[in-house]
This record gives C-alpha cells, structure tokens and sequence, in this order.
C-alpha cells in the first residue's frame, strides 16, 4: 500500500483547520487537510447571511461558554481579532462594522475563504477534498468504544486510511472536524467518536444559537405574527441579551433567541422585555390616559412596536378599550407583561438550523497553550470539536483562528 508522509495532517477544511493549515505551513511543515466534503469552507460561505462575520473586535473571554472558562484565555490573548484584521486586510478584503465590533465582509464569504486558500497555497499546504478518512492506526475511526492502544500510537505518528486507498503517515495529527449544527453541510460526530476511541472524555452536546419553537397556545397566536420583528430583552439561564427578536411560522428567532438559547435549561422560561427602550410603562401609560383618556393600549403600543405586534398583543391578553377605563391596578399589569413576557418553549429547531454546537471535547484533557491531548503525544484538537462556544456576533470565528494559530505553533 503506497504511504505518503506529511509533519502534520488536519482532519477538516473549515475555518479553524485551514488556519492552521496555513500558520503550519509558514513554521515550515509539510501540511495536508483533508476533508470529505466535496468544497472547502462551506460553513464560512453561509455565515452572516453570505458575509461572513469574521471576529468580533470586542472578544473577551467572558463572551463564551465552557465548563472550564479559563480554558479560552490563554489562545484567545496570543491572537487577537486585530491579528485577523490585519490578515483581511493585507489581502484588500474590505469590510463594514454592521454593529459595535461586529466586522462582516463588504462584499461576499467567499472574500475570507479566498484569504485562507490564498494562505494555504503560499505557505505550501496541501488540501485534498472527497477525502474520508477509514482507519486510523490500523483501527476503524468511526467505531464505537475507547481503544486503549491507540495512545501507544505508531513509531513517530500516526497512519491514516482513507476510503479512496492509500495510507497517510502523520508526525500530528490535528482534529478540527467541527461540531453538529448544520448537518446538510457535513457536519457530524466525527471528531466526538475519534476523542472517545482514544478515551478521551466529550461532554453532552446540544444545539447552540437555534431557534426557539413554540407550545401550541403560543404558536397559535404568534405565528400568524411570521416575519415581524421587534428590538427586545430575552433571559434565559440568567442571562441576558439586547437584541432584535423575529417572529417566524415555527416559533421565535433572531439575535435575541439565537443568544439565550445557549443558555436555556429545557423545561425553563424564557423572558421577552418587549419595551427596553421604556424603564417604566406603567407611568407612562398612565400619562397617556391623562393626556388622551380615549386612546387605546394598541394605539398606545404602536409608538413602540409594529402595529401588527401591538395588534396581537392588546387582542391575545384582551387589552382592549379606551385607557380610561383601566385603573392604575390593570395599567400596572399590562406594564409588568410587556416588561417581562415569559414563555416556555417546547423546544428548539435542533442542529438543523443551530449555528454551533455546544459541549463537545472536555477541555480538561487538552492542554491550553497547545490543544495537544495531554493523554495522547501528537494529537490535537481546535475549533468547535472543544468545548468552548462563542456568543453570536463574529466570536466563534475568533475561537477558530485563535485556536488554530495557537496549536500551529505548537506542531
């Protein structure tokens, strides 16, 4: 069987592999990706609606989540998103700041998968798509149950099978096959299974930054509401979030949602502010029905929401009638719903539409400066395959290339 040799060999062509891919190749390693999709970056091109919100000027290590928070720190200080910034750039990439440090393409994804090609082909890295990888070590990756003896590994690396014949000898072996979310674009357990087979513990995973769905006796007035959109505060899980929210034919989305739901415990509320802009609706209704004692909530509401949304809020929790009729006891109720409107979802769209996956490679088995698995010489792991999840705005991005950057330079 005919065996090539490369110094490192990383497992997917997305965001944080092709980054590492080229940060290799410019420490002067011989570097092969392989990936068995049939493109290259396919998450990258779908991100931000086409733009690709590419980092997030604002990333702190408090805007992700993991069991071990500290784990982030370490890569996130050594390549900042003005690292990338200055790699967009030097490539003529132009971008627009769509809000506070929220940095997308000008023009199209394909700008920021073009600067990663671009990077690969000059440092020398090879990426080979249609590419499945069988066996590693002479054993079927995609198996189930730790074995052991994987960790002796072979003389010097690793061997690799692929399903198109061949074997592949590997001094590294870098893991950055991604998470769950989007499994139309290939995502799948991959990297979960290949951590297990060399008893390495992975944390549950669930969708992150999914849609909400709805019970039937909210659904069955919101939905007619699809495509309305509102400026709201939602909490879940104790946090919080100022963000637009959108109504859809499935239940709720938009920023809003997209964030608390990686927050959210199943069975638990979720709290929709519906006036953030208002500190206190209560006195400011009450003023209203001093100055115009015949206007209604609706007309009153319309100053703040779409009609369509003042419309089926008066209609569904029955606000209806000139204000003078409601005494400061109802206006005070009214306040207290559209302040802190809490439903229950009956669940979420799953990894069908999930921007990330949360959970994964406990972080505890990888070391922070190096992502190299601290039980098994050689081998590491980067980007959403950890347990390390960003918030929605350009931060997961930042994880791929700080993560990747930083096990670069660790091969």
């Amino acid at each position: 069987m005919k065996q090539q040799h490369y110094d490192v060999v990383i497992l997917g062509a997305g965001a944080a592999g092709l980054m590492c891919a080229a940060t290799a190749g410019y420490q002067g390693h011989s570097v092969l990706v392989l990936d068995h999709a049939n493109k290259p970056g396919k998450k990258i091109l779908m991100s931000g609606g086409g733009r690709c919100n590419f980092t997030n000027l604002n990333t702190t290590p408090s805007h992700f989540t993991s069991a071990n928070p500290h784990f982030c720190k370490s890569a996130l200080n050594r390549y900042s998103p003005w690292h990338f910034l200055e790699l967009v750039e030097r490539h003529g990439v132009e971008h627009v700041e769509k809000a506070p440090g929220q940095l997308f393409c000008a023009g199209s994804s394909k700008d920021i998968l073009r600067v990663l090609l671009t990077e690969c082909e000059w440092a020398g890295a090879e990426v080979r798509l249609n590419t499945a990888v069988t066996h590693l070590n002479g054993v079927v990756v995609d198996g189930e149950g730790a074995v052991p003896e994987w960790a002796e590994r072979v003389a010097d690396g690793f061997r690799l099978r692929t399903a198109e014949g061949g074997e592949i000898h590997a001094r590294r072996l870098v893991v950055a096959t991604g998470g769950l979310s989007i499994p139309t674009l290939g995502a799948g357990p991959f990297g979960y299974r290949l951590a297990a087979r060399f008893g390495l513990p992975v944390r549950p995973t669930r969708a992150g930054l999914v849609p909400f769905t709805l019970q039937p006796a909210d659904k069955a007035w919101l939905a007619e509401l699809a495509g309305v959109s509102a400026e709201v505060v939602a909490e879940a899980g104790g946090r919080r979030f100022a963000e637009p929210l959108l109504i859809t034919h499935r239940g709720l989305s938009g920023p809003a949602m997209l964030q608390v739901s990686s927050f959210w415990t199943p069975g638990e509320p979720v709290t929709v502010d519906w006036l953030p802009a208002l500190a206190d609706p209560a006195a400011d209704l009450r003023a209203a029905r001093a100055a115009q004692p015949g206007t209604g909530v609706e007309k009153w509401l319309r100053g703040f929401v779409s009609q369509r949304l003042a419309a089926a809020l008066t209609e569904h929790f029955d606000w209806g009638g000139p204000l003078q009729h409601h005494g400061n006891e109802r206006l005070a109720e009214i306040a207290a719903v559209l302040k802190g409107w809490r439903f229950k979802p009956s669940g979420t769209e799953g990894y069908r539409t999930a921007e990330v996956t949360l959970g994964g490679l406990d972080t505890d088995a990888v070391s922070s400066k190096t992502f190299e698995a601290k039980a098994v010489p050689g081998l590491h792991f980067i980007g959403e395959v950890l347990d390390v999840t960003g918030e929605l705005g350009g931060f997961n991005f930042q994880w791929a290339w700080a993560s990747a950057h930083a096990a670069a330079l660790a091969l």
